[in-house]
């Protein structure tokens, strides 16, 4: 297997527990790359960007020659197409963004190595309806290596969310996959949902479907090392401790259930969010701010051990660098059981080996029931100023930034 944009390797490792050796990694980020290497000393890592690397030496140090390559996987990185991009800037650029050139650079190695099959995985935005100038190049780019190279690539693609598959984080991402042979690919169905669901696959009786893995499944047995700073930093620290396991600063709105110190929706949707036990995490932040959760329900940030756990890292798996090094790297990393779930369905679908056999390596022990949730302390009087009217988000394109934008512009 090549890997491309491996980060700190989440979908190394879930493709590892289904059996795939990672003969090369490329990435370009050295706090990335101490990390693969201590944890993967046999894997043979190049330290530089894609665009400075010739496929032809890729190939040289996987011991590799161009067709022999079982799978090829990768997220390039997906800025230009995600939600935070257009919250921050509205209607991003996408393709005219250079750093959408390494989806092109990513079907340049495929285009050159010719693997039996390939997996790119990004943010669901790249799929968005009337915004997939992203996803429309990667198609455009596999029908070309087809003319060009007589195969067969036919991509099979869907947004799915983690946390359908056990992954104790709600997290979606684009899958693509294709065959070089043309093979026909199922993506797997959903094991896991909300236990009590309207929708006919969760309804219970016959479905096969289990109650989503929980926060509390995956960190439950986990406790900080000592000397881990974990505390929470910022003007709004002290709040923290007044807002209930599983919500947010909207708890402190006219709406909520608390005292009304916000408007609705004013803030970014992870501003003072708070992890319940009984339920999966929202998805880790590569770059949080200091009031910018998923926090721990102890009114902490959550350690590292504890942010490899929500991501499904292996335990023997250990992220190097300080503590905002790595927040990024598990941040930026694919949860690895999606990965392990997707690399067992590969393996049967597309090179037509045997299943692995037992169960999913890398799926959190279910210790449900989840203890009672912390109890809820009062609003400091330092923040009961802030007590009053707000005025909600007057809506989509109306708020402050996109007004100055507006005006910045005509």
């Amino acid at each position: 297997m090549i890997s491309l944009y491996s980060g700190a390797g989440g979908l190394d490792y879930g493709f590892e527990a289904a059996g795939f050796d990672t003969t090369v990694a490329v990435e370009f980020d050295k706090h990335c790359c101490e990390t693969l290497r201590r944890n993967r000393p046999k894997w043979g890592v190049i330290e530089r960007s894609i665009f400075d690397v010739p496929t032809k030496e890729i190939l040289k140090v996987g011991k590799l020659k161009r067709g022999e390559v079982d799978l090829v996987i990768g997220g390039p990185p997906c800025q230009p197409f995600s939600k935070s991009a257009y919250w921050v800037k509205g209607d991003t650029a996408r393709l005219d963004d250079p750093r959408a050139d390494t989806l092109a650079a990513y079907m340049r190695v495929v285009e050159e190595t010719l693997p039996t099959a390939f997996l790119l995985e990004n943010v669901g935005g790249l799929a968005f309806s009337g915004k997939d100038e992203g996803l429309q190049l990667l198609l455009n780019q596999i029908e070309r290596i087809n003319k060009k190279t007589k195969s067969k690539y036919v991509p099979y693609y869907q947004v799915v969310n983690a946390a359908s598959y056990g992954v104790p984080q709600l997290r979606e991402r684009f899958i693509l996959v294709a065959s070089r042979e043309g093979r026909p690919f199922t993506f797997p169905s959903p094991t896991h949902g909300e236990p009590q669901s309207d929708l006919p696959l969760f309804s219970g009786k016959g479905s096969g479907v289990q109650p989503y893995r929980t926060t509390w499944d995956a960190i439950g047995d986990v406790r900080p090392e000592p000397g881990e700073r974990l505390a929470m930093q910022g003007k709004w620290a002290g709040l923290l401790p007044s807002i209930p396991e599983g919500q947010n600063y909207l708890f402190h709105t006219d709406r909520g259930g608390g005292l009304p110190l916000f408007g609705w929706r004013r803030r970014y949707w992870q501003f003072l969010l708070k992890l319940a036990k009984n339920r999966p995490s929202w998805t880790i932040q590569a770059q949080p701010g200091s009031s910018i959760g998923p926090f721990h329900w102890e009114n902490r940030r959550l350690s590292a051990r504890e942010l490899c756990r929500i991501q499904t890292f292996p335990d023997d798996v250990s992220i190097l660098g300080g503590r905002t090094e790595v927040q990024r790297q598990l941040g930026n990393a694919v949860p690895s059981l999606l990965a392990e779930v997707l690399a067992r369905a590969i393996r049967t679908q597309f090179l037509a080996l045997l299943p692995v056999k037992g169960a999913l390596k890398l799926l959190p022990t279910d210790r449900s029931p989840a203890p009672p949730p912390e109890p809820v302390q009062k609003v400091p009087k330092e923040f009961l100023h802030l007590v009053g009217e707000h005025a909600p988000h007057p809506g989509t394109g109306k708020g402050e930034a996109a007004l100055a934008r507006i005006k910045k512009s005509a």
